[in-house]
């Protein structure tokens, strides 16, 4: 191709390099895909002027996602999900406004700062640091900030309970997409993609792919969900009692309905709202999307889109889908 060098100063052929480079960032070493050109007639090479990849800040997600830290748009969303100002939130966590400031804009935090944000943005956290820091806010702000946090913390509590008694906990790693298992995310986004009614295999392709793309593309699932490789498809694992918890509490409606030569399926129906206040920007974005590419399509054709993921192929049969295949997705 040709194009302008910045050493020769006029329009040359230039050579596209890609390349994977290891970054260092804080004595560990991070691979990144980095492309930039190379001049032919002087050998200058350059990064392109009007990209705005910015390989450092994939070095910087990657090691926050290693780390079990909160990425950037996450920090914002939850503030912004609670009405609160940067100010207001360096205070009540004990910093400066520059600090918070920071982080939000994409600076990576020191391991102390990075355990404390993750653990400050959890109800019941956040509701104690209020609590110690009466004058934080208005009386009006932190009464009603106080009002919503005690609902979510006693429904939080209540989710984890049931599934703790029920399956156990299980921390962040590679088979829930570096996320603890978030129910309230996971029920919200079945509603989500079942407005309307959908068949049980849709949907569950719709949850595997949105939460791999998004692990994909920031790094961290949407709701933490672990998928088994099952005959039909990825498949949420304990998919039934999630099932049953949702048309228990009247969320979800089940149909029988006739499909090909004497077969019958079962499709899904929501009968309440999804709160999408529970997703961050880029989650509703993901589902979004995944909802219009699948748009039309049969559970037939999905499930065997499904088996041809590399994701599917390598995993053995019955075990659990690791999210490092989430960078061979294949939409």
């Amino acid at each position: 191709m040709r194009g302008i060098c910045p050493n020769c100063e006029k329009e040359t052929d230039l050579e596209l390099i890609r390349t994977t480079e290891e970054m260092e960032i804080r004595g560990e070493l991070i691979p990144v895909e980095v492309e930039y050109y190379r001049c032919l007639a002087c050998g200058e090479e350059f990064e392109d002027p009007r990209s705005d990849d910015d390989p450092l800040d994939r070095a910087y997600r990657e090691y926050r996602r290693r780390h079990g830290m909160m990425q950037p748009e996450d920090i914002q969303a939850t503030r912004k999900r609670y009405g609160l100002t940067q100010s207001e939130m360096s205070r009540l966590l004990g910093w400066g406004a520059v600090t918070f400031s920071r982080y939000e804009n994409g600076a990576l935090q020191d391991e102390a700062h990075g355990k404390i944000l993750r653990l400050a943005m959890e109800p019941r956290n956040l509701l104690t640091l209020i609590k110690e820091n009466p004058g934080t806010l208005t009386e009006e702000k932190r009464a009603h900030l106080v009002e919503q946090l005690r609902k979510e913390e006693e429904e939080a509590y209540s989710f984890e309970r049931i599934y703790e008694e029920r399956f156990g906990e299980y921390d962040p790693d590679k088979f829930s997409g570096y996320r603890k298992l978030d129910l309230s995310k996971l029920f919200n986004a079945i509603l989500f993609f079942c407005r309307g009614g959908m068949l049980k295999t849709l949907l569950n392709k719709h949850l595997f792919y949105a939460d791999f793309k998004h692990c994909n593309e920031y790094t961290l699932s949407i709701t933490g969900s672990r998928y088994a490789r099952l005959p039909y498809g990825p498949v949420p694992n304990n998919w039934t009692y999630y099932l049953a918890l949702l048309v228990e509490d009247c969320s979800l409606r089940v149909e029988e309905i006739p499909y090909g030569e004497h077969m019958i399926g079962e499709e899904l129906f929501s009968e309440k709202k999804p709160d999408l206040s529970v997703f961050s920007d880029t989650e509703l974005k993901i589902l979004a999307s995944i909802k219009e590419y699948f748009k039309g399509w049969t559970a037939k054709r999905i499930s065997e889109f499904s088996h041809n993921e590399k994701a599917y192929v390598e995993t053995p049969n019955a075990h659990l889908i690791s999210y490092e295949y989430s960078e061979d997705l294949r939409i």
